[in-house]
């Protein structure tokens, strides 16, 4: 495992005037030395000039090599650099800099990135065949490792969150009746939260920043489709019909205290039986109830 350290590099703008200045001087010096042996070639020998060109050759040679030190970094990029094969730091401000010539340089973009992920099949908690992407939103946030310890960490974050994607799946059902359990489609920011950590522990070893990772799609496979719906419709039918049960007897239950302590009217078993039974068949009707006035006894 690499880690990255921080390299701090010299201005661009100050090495740039050396440079200018020191080029300047080299051809300066070979004009220079030109004129004065047209000037004077008479009294010197003719190889005189051979020297000096030798010498200008090797000076342009020295410059050309010293310009190449000079870059530029953007705003949220950074340049991972290199002597002859040595992690040598990391530079992250932006600007115009000088490093030393012989350094290779790297750059990494270190701005927020957005994986759409595509569609994938997988089975759920229950064996479901279900489709299901990911967006993940993602930054690199140490460029050494990025760049040393895995081979391409673009196709590392892509593989890696589709396994996660799909490790998600089939840790949750797709759907639950019971509030207590999490699912796929009824517990979003559960889920979401929980691919973001599993991606953030996968992710780590590339010096990737997992910001923000959420579900895009989320369905039943076409083969299944109809078969879920009409198993969901079956369920939420149960469901509601067990709220109202259970609303209709708390209901009841306090109408019966209501009446044993206000003393409004006495009722024996059979009669608190035949109460509860009307006002049951009266909440849990899907119809409105039909009044029947009885003008007699309840025994006769």
């Amino acid at each position: 495992m690499t880690n990255e350290f921080e390299r701090v590099c010299r201005s661009g703008w100050v090495a740039l005037v050396v440079l200018l200045l020191a080029t300047i001087g080299t051809g300066w010096g070979l004009v220079d030395r030109i004129a004065h042996a047209v000037q004077f070639g008479h009294l010197e020998p003719k190889w005189s000039l051979t020297w000096p060109i030798i010498a200008w050759a090797l000076g342009i040679a020295v410059m050309t090599i010293l310009w190449v030190g000079l870059f530029t970094l953007q705003p949220n990029e950074a340049a991972v650099l290199l002597l002859f094969g040595e992690y040598k730091g990391t530079a992250r401000r932006s600007g115009f800099h000088y490093a030393n010539p012989f350094y290779s340089r790297i750059k990494i973009s270190l701005r927020a990135r957005t994986l759409n992920g595509e569609k994938l099949k997988v089975n759920d908690q229950r064996g479901n065949p279900i489709e299901i992407a990911a967006v993940v939103v993602w930054r690199v946030e140490d460029t050494a490792k990025a760049t040393f310890d895995v081979e391409s960490y673009q196709t590392y974050v892509e593989m890696q969150s589709e396994t996660a994607v799909r490790h998600l799946a089939s840790a949750y059902p797709y759907d639950s009746t019971d509030d207590k359990t999490i699912s796929l489609r009824g517990s979003m920011d559960e889920v979401s939260a929980a691919l973001r950590v599993e991606l953030q522990e996968r992710l780590a070893k590339a010096g990737v920043i997992v910001e923000e990772a959420r579900l895009s799609h989320l369905a039943y496979a076409p083969e299944i489709a109809g078969a879920m719906l009409r198993r969901q419709q079956a369920e939420a039918v149960v469901a509601a019909r067990t709220r109202i049960v259970e609303g209709a007897i708390g209901m009841v239950q306090t109408a019966l205290e209501h009446l044993d302590r206000d003393r409004i009217v006495e009722l024996d078993t059979e009669r608190k039986a035949a109460m509860v039974s009307n006002l049951l068949v009266v909440l849990c009707g899907e119809q409105a109830a039909q009044p029947v006035v009885n003008t007699g006894s309840l025994y006769t």
